[in-house]
């Protein structure tokens, strides 16, 4: 009895052990919002995709120019007339100044209000691409927090194992020296003993690699995760009851699928602009100028000089070397390759909605299933320890009893991860996931 109540108490170690300073997945998230790279330059990404719009708008705008010169000009001459009516060889310098401001209001360009439209699509596309960012940002937060956990169960089975097996090698041991043992139970032990301490090594060094990926993400080495306290109960509710409710869902708010809709949207605008080149452009243009020193290298006096205009400004393209024509095939072409790729994202989203909602439906079967076998394990492993106190077992049969539980209670919390991690990515694939949806994983990790 003392033997199982020693293995009882190294595998709940397993299962509660938590550090008071543990950081769970909100927290963990949190800190990449600040720190993670990839992120932050999404961010600057989308602000500066907010300018296109101003820049777009820009060619519906008046373009208000403002020049100035001034100048000082040498004239040799052999023969000027001065004021005195004489006439006298002399060099004579003709200061000259201006000042001209013109601007110009389009009052007919499409290329310009295509552009415009352009823009629009440029934000939406950058909006649903930041949106995009922030969800990977979630995704590649929990996969890393999942694979830490992960790695930390395989060290904890590591050291419970190892616990077990050192309480059956004493055991074995003092058997085999009082003569109710042969030397097969003590060797059996040792070798077990032997095979786990390199799977815990091999166990550390896949915590610490893991955990070095999550340092990638938060710029700080994460020392205590909080891992999972106990299975959820209720795995089984979903916002959507089918799959092709949540193919429903997807086709309507996925942010690829927007992003890809987006692109295709302005291929074919730029169609539009493209043969908007052979249009005419009407423009209204007015000017002011006032200049000093006019015609003083003709005549050697310059006078001043202030205009005032304005008017109707018309363009008519005629020929440009079959260039636009060219462009406008290109951009056809273009305006095809996109809409393939549209539907292409489309039959890979659909394809990635059926999958993880499989992931999430077999996941829940498979937790259901593993938990049975977990307790069928603990219930083997009693009666087996039971039988050895009483003969009717051996010490192998107690260490192949151990290692089939602490296997149960690993594959359990595996697969519990990878249904939390189905689950995010079934809400990305609909275009749901969101920082919300993130602190009801945190809720059924940690419950």
């Amino acid at each position: 009895m003392k033997t199982r109540r020693i293995f009882l108490a190294a595998l709940l170690s397993m299962v509660g052990h938590v550090s008071v300073q543990a950081a769970d997945l909100m927290r963990i998230y949190h800190e990449a919002l600040t720190q993670d790279a990839q992120y932050r330059s999404a961010r600057a990404a989308h602000q500066a995709a907010q300018e296109k719009l101003v820049q777009g708008r820009s060619g519906l705008l008046p373009n208000v120019t403002l020049s100035g010169f001034r100048t000082e000009q040498q004239v040799n001459a052999d023969n000027i007339f001065t004021g005195a009516g004489t006439i006298n060889p002399q060099a004579v310098t003709i200061h000259g100044r201006g000042v001209t401001i013109s601007a110009t209001q389009p009052l007919f360009r499409m290329e310009n209000i295509i552009i415009y439209q352009q823009s629009k699509n440029e934000v939406g596309r950058a909006d649903a691409q930041f949106i995009v960012a922030a969800q990977d940002l979630i995704l590649r937060v929990a996969q890393a927090y999942f694979d830490a956990l992960d790695a930390q169960i395989d060290v904890e089975v590591a050291e419970a194992q190892k616990k077990a097996i050192l309480v059956q090698l004493a055991q074995a041991k003092r058997n085999f020296e009082v003569g109710t043992a042969t030397i097969v139970d003590t060797n059996e032990a040792q070798a077990r003993h032997d095979l786990i301490i390199s799977q815990e090594i091999a166990a550390r060094n896949a915590l610490e690699i893991k955990k070095r990926t999550l340092q990638g993400i938060i710029d700080r080495f994460p020392e205590h995760l909080e891992g999972t306290r106990d299975v959820a109960a209720d795995l089984a509710k979903l916002q959507y009851a089918t799959m092709e409710e949540w193919v429903h869902a997807a086709e309507d708010k996925n942010f690829s699928l927007k992003i890809q809709k987006a692109v295709y949207e302005i291929a074919q605008q730029e169609v539009k602009r493209m043969w908007a080149q052979h249009y005419p452009t009407v423009d209204l243009v007015a000017q002011y100028s006032d200049q000093s020193g006019v015609g003083g290298a003709i005549t050697g006096r310059g006078i001043d000089l202030v205009s005032k205009s304005i008017g109707v400004q018309l363009n008519v393209p005629i020929f440009q070397g079959f260039s636009t024509q060219s462009r406008v095939r290109e951009a056809l072409a273009l305006q095809e390759k996109a809409l393939n790729d549209l539907e292409n994202t489309k039959r890979n989203i659909i394809l990635q909605v059926r999958q993880q909602y499989l992931n999430v439906t077999n996941g829940i079967a498979q937790i259901n299933a593993l938990k049975q076998a977990l307790k069928s394990s603990q219930t083997q492993l009693d009666s087996t320890a039971l039988g050895q106190q009483v003969g009717v077992r051996t010490e192998v049969d107690v260490l192949n009893a151990q290692q089939q539980t602490f296997a149960a209670k690993r594959d359990l919390a595996k697969a519990y991860h990878s249904y939390l991690m189905a689950r995010l990515r079934l809400s990305a694939e609909a275009g749901e996931l969101d920082e919300d949806r993130l602190l009801q994983i945190n809720a059924m990790l940690i419950k």
